[in-house]
């Protein structure tokens, strides 16, 4: 399967989420779950404070129109709450590669099977539907909750890229970074989908 030189929208839907295209409609909502936690006073997030959340969404309507990043708006599946976002970015069709992030929750909806579930779907569409190659990931170095999340995915780790961006504070971060190819994602999917219908 050929990987498309641009992605169209596409609604994805697992309980208990579902993922579908951000746009401006969701502005309120985004707003809403950052506030559940202040999630935009986190140094190593991305998350738009209240009235940064309009601008948060033009640039990322922005680069969805330039094709190098896709974001989504997780939504609660029953009741449609808004509960977060997440993004395929740095999409190279030529090389069958995207990674997935721009990620964050409310807090009432983190450690919980919200993440497992986002990420099966994405990781899914990416691999069975797109014909990615290989999916990658990139977090702060000091973002452990997100690595050890990273990690709980499967992914591998292939390093750390020092002295790589700034924050949001205007300090220099090191990045590291993992990937996952798609040779890999059968086992990781079967490893998941167990941990997505194990008792609890």
């Amino acid at each position: 399967m050929a990987f498309p030189a641009r992605l169209e929208p596409v609604m994805l839907w697992r309980d208990p989420v579902r993922l579908e295209p951000l746009g401006l409609q969701h502005e309120a909502g985004l707003a809403a779950a950052a506030a559940d936690g202040e999630l935009w006073k986190l140094r190593i997030t991305s998350v738009p404070a209240p009235h940064e959340t309009r601008a948060y969404i033009e640039t990322a309507l922005a680069a969805r129109e330039a094709g190098h990043r896709f974001a989504f708006v997780v939504l609660d599946a029953i009741t449609g709450e808004v509960i977060g976002s997440s993004s395929y970015h740095d999409i190279v069709p030529a090389l069958d590669r995207l990674e997935i992030g721009y990620t964050w929750y409310a807090l009432s909806r983190q450690r919980s099977a919200v993440n497992t579930t986002a990420k099966w779907l994405l990781m899914s569409h990416a691999f069975e539907t797109l014909g990615a190659q290989l999916v990658g990931w990139r977090t702060d170095n000091y973002n452990f909750a997100s690595q050890r999340a990273i990690e709980r995915l499967g992914a591998r780790k292939d390093g750390v890229l020092r002295h790589h961006a700034l924050r949001r504070d205007g300090t220099v971060r090191d990045t590291v970074m993992y990937s996952l190819a798609a040779g890999e994602w059968p086992e990781v999917k079967a490893h998941l989908e167990y941990q997505l219908t194990k008792p609890r």
